[in-house]
């Protein structure tokens, strides 16, 4: 059974220490590493080389947001799970868009933190109920008023687009000279902003937006 590392950040040591008891129940989870600002944190991660991430929001220097644009452009292995007492827009649509795999309130966090480890590392998008909720109301606003709204990479195309030609992980890690946790990454990324689990939705997007050519 291969260990999840997992590098813990909040500026507050009574709060980390909550969040690393639940985990520490965890025989598949460590704790390798804790950090109280953006700034340590990314230190962290270039030292470490976690598999995850567990990123509080509001921080003294860099907010998460920052962190996790960061890390998307130097670490994209790594995956970033959020957590907050913020429901504000600004806060949700900016952690997901920068890259973060899911978004948890900190007030309903504990009793799941273990499982939203690992459905994280499995690619799977972990949201609050609240969050969910926001989440597909603004998509449903999208679709009403402007139709799909959409913003991917131009590394997400890419990887959509061999998705899209049936291609495994495998063969687009391959292709791209990217590692496959890589390639997992920017799957999560485009499923999250495609509001699907599927790659045969995905897939069907990119043919229809005309992404594909053959």
């Amino acid at each position: 059974m291969k260990t999840i590392r997992v590098v813990l950040v909040d500026d507050h040591p009574v709060v980390r220490a909550g969040i690393r008891v639940e985990l520490d129940k965890s025989e598949d989870i460590s704790v390798i590493g804790e950090a109280s600002t953006g700034e340590e944190c990314l230190r962290l991660v270039e030292e470490l080389a976690p598999d995850l991430l567990l990123l509080d929001m509001a921080l003294p220097d860099l907010d998460g947001v920052e962190v996790t644009s960061t890390l998307r452009e130097t670490c994209p292995q790594v995956r970033v799970l959020v957590f907050s007492g913020y429901t504000a827009d600004a806060f949700v649509f900016g952690a997901l868009e920068a890259g973060a795999i899911g978004y948890l309130l900190k007030d309903e966090m504990l009793p799941r933190i273990g499982d939203a480890v690992r459905a994280a590392m499995r690619g799977e998008v972990v949201l609050s109920g609240r969050v969910a909720r926001k989440a597909m109301g603004k998509m449903f606003r999208n679709q009403e008023t402007e139709g799909p709204a959409v913003a991917l990479t131009e590394r997400e195309i890419e990887v959509l687009r061999l998705v899209a030609l049936f291609r495994t992980n495998d063969e687009i890690g391959a292709q791209l000279d990217v590692t496959i946790k890589t390639v997992e990454y920017h799957l999560a990324n485009i499923m999250l902003k495609l509001g699907t689990d599927s790659r045969r939705e995905a897939a069907r997007w990119a043919w229809d937006q005309g992404l594909v050519v053959t």
